[in-house]
């Protein structure tokens, strides 16, 4: 008799960077993250499955990563990266040589082989469709994909029920165009969440009104068909919120002084666990969610850069590379040390770090479960959801992580590999619960998305939101032109409220970028929204203006702006 199950969540997300950019910030993100997290976590589950160990990842791959690895433009500039990467390390070899540094030599041949997989099993195996691996994965039941908000919009911060509306409608619609079938989960954007009530918008813009009545953003998911979505710890049951990005941005760290004082944490609930499965929702005539907790202890030995496991000082160093190529050739040392005092990496103690990393977190899966089920009598389900970007890209031998862990849950007696879908179907959870309003963040609550660096840009979307409702409203009876102009404005606004731009104007990881990119959306949808107005009598100046944005900000096929005209089910 199994005492529990486990299952690892991965977050898949990246903003639409194509078309806007290559390095430092734009398409080489999206090309950074194919090869060094989307590729090796497939080859990870591919090996697993070639040896008979299904690996029962529950993996989000957002709408808008989605549409951007499906596009013809990142097959070619992803073709093109590689061959850059292996070329770099070729010459870094050939210096090394030259030089005489034979242990950079080696490593400068690893790096060389390294690409030329990615590089194979992308052209060959892969044909150039990552999505369709991920999709043979899941029809083979090895995983289960779920998906996200459309552009990972921020759901609480949005000031229109309509806007919360569009992010679900069209991750479902994407979702089955991508996956054929619908999803049954969803990892809301940030993990923000925010049930009904009188709410008041945070900035004042003219047209909206001082309070109104919100649906909760469960409504939204069973409306349209979704079973299950994930939080974290603190929104379940109080207590502290940690933060997850906290050690790796020193503006965070900055932001968080000016909040703290006005944070308490709520008091913790001992009756809630997030070792089981509730339900939120109790509206009638409507089907409650399933949510899903983040387990805060093991997800912390992942998370944490300091004491976590990617902060031992044997793994490769993310932050200290060689230009020009960008390849990486030292180790952690230790999580403080000077990127001068980073020492040289040696791959051969590797695996032996990952055997214990891995050993010391079956243990601890196995302690809580068996725990929880002496305790409780039922079997519980340990989840472990992180960004699928740690694993690879931060920390670069994550996916071997992930390959040893399976592999030991794979033989357990007590701990059984199941996706979240999976285990809901089987325990079909009975308690309905309240949650408060809340997100990943440290505190629990929205300073990252909105404070004084970024609220600028809540007043654009705001106002962005009230004209996309009136264009919506007369779609139907417009022109094939004017429907082609609503229809961009509808993935400018999209595009707009990405909740990317807020993160990384907060950061400052890429400021220029975020806010750049914000003003070029809404410039757009001004644009656009004018353009609407005179749809009859456009000049060449302006049809050329649309070709191009059309053109630019190519996704989403199956947008339909009537999402935004009305609520298919409004508030009470």
């Amino acid at each position: 008799m199994k005492k529990g199950y486990f299952t690892f969540v991965l977050h898949s997300h990246l903003p639409y960077v194509l078309g806007h950019g290559k390095w430092p910030h734009g398409t080489d993100w999206l090309n950074e993250a194919a090869a060094e997290t989307y590729i090796p976590i497939l080859l990870a589950c591919d090996g697993l499955v070639k040896r008979g160990i299904s690996p029962k990842l529950t993996i989000g791959i957002s709408p808008v990563l989605c549409e951007q690895l499906a596009h013809d433009s990142f097959k070619s500039e992803f073709d093109e990266y590689l061959k850059q990467k292996i070329e770099a390390a070729g010459n870094d070899a050939s210096e090394f040589h030259r030089t005489g540094q034979e242990d950079y030599h080696r490593l400068a041949h690893l790096w060389e082989d390294f690409y030329r997989q990615i590089q194979s099993k992308f052209r060959g195996d892969y044909n150039g469709d990552l999505i369709s691996r991920f999709r043979d994965l899941q029809d083979g039941g090895h995983l289960e994909i779920i998906t996200c908000g459309a552009t990972h919009g921020y759901l609480p911060l949005l000031s229109q029920d309509v806007s919360c509306q569009v992010q679900i409608k069209q991750a479902v619609s994407s979702y089955n165009r991508h996956f054929g079938r619908k999803p049954k989960g969803i990892w809301l954007p940030e993990c923000a969440y925010r049930p009904a009530y009188e709410w008041s918008p945070p900035v004042k813009v003219e047209g909206l009104s001082e309070s109104y009545k919100r649906k909760g953003v469960e409504e939204f998911l069973s409306e349209n068909g979704l079973e299950y979505f994930f939080i974290d710890s603190s929104t379940l049951k109080g207590g502290k919120a940690i933060g997850v990005y906290i050690d790796r941005f020193d503006a965070l760290k900055t932001l968080w002084s000016k909040f703290e004082e006005q944070y308490e944490p709520r008091s913790e609930d001992e009756e809630k666990t997030p070792l089981s499965v509730y339900l939120v929702g109790n509206k009638e005539g409507q089907k409650p969610v399933g949510v899903f907790t983040r387990h805060p202890d093991t997800s912390l030995q992942v998370w944490s850069g300091e004491w976590g496991y990617p902060g031992d000082g044997n793994y490769l160093d993310f932050h200290k590379k060689r230009f020009p190529g960008g390849h990486r050739y030292w180790k952690v040392t230790s999580p403080k040390s000077d990127l001068a005092d980073k020492q040289i990496y040696d791959p051969d103690i590797i695996m032996g770090r990952l055997e214990e990393n891995a050993d010391h977190f079956t243990g601890l899966i196995h302690d809580s479960l068996i725990a929880y089920e002496k305790e409780s009598g039922n079997q519980g389900i340990l989840v472990a959801p992180f960004d699928a970007e740690l694993f690879g890209h931060w920390w670069f031998e994550g996916p071997g992580f992930l390959q040893k862990v399976i592999e030991k849950l794979s033989v357990s007696e007590q701990v059984e590999l199941c996706t979240a879908g999976e285990y809901l179907e089987k325990q079909k959870p009975t308690r309905i619960v309240s949650l408060p309003e809340g997100s990943w963040g440290e505190g629990g609550y929205h300073y990252i998305w909105i404070n004084e660096w970024n609220q600028w840009t809540w007043k654009h979307i705001y106002e962005d939101e009230l004209e996309m409702m009136k264009l919506a409203g007369r779609y139907n009876g417009a022109g094939e032109i004017e429907k082609r102009i609503v229809r961009q404005a509808a993935r400018e606004i999209l595009l707009l409220s990405a909740s990317d731009w807020q993160f990384l104007i907060s950061t400052w990881a890429a400021r220029d970028y975020a806010e750049t990119r914000v003003a070029a959306h809404h410039d757009a949808f001004k644009r656009l929204s004018s353009m609407a107005d005179r749809a009859d009598n456009l000049s060449d100046g302006d049809l050329t203006y649309l070709m191009e944005l059309e053109k630019r900000d190519d996704l989403f096929p199956d947008i339909d702006p009537n999402w935004f005209a009305k609520v298919e089910f409004p508030c009470k």
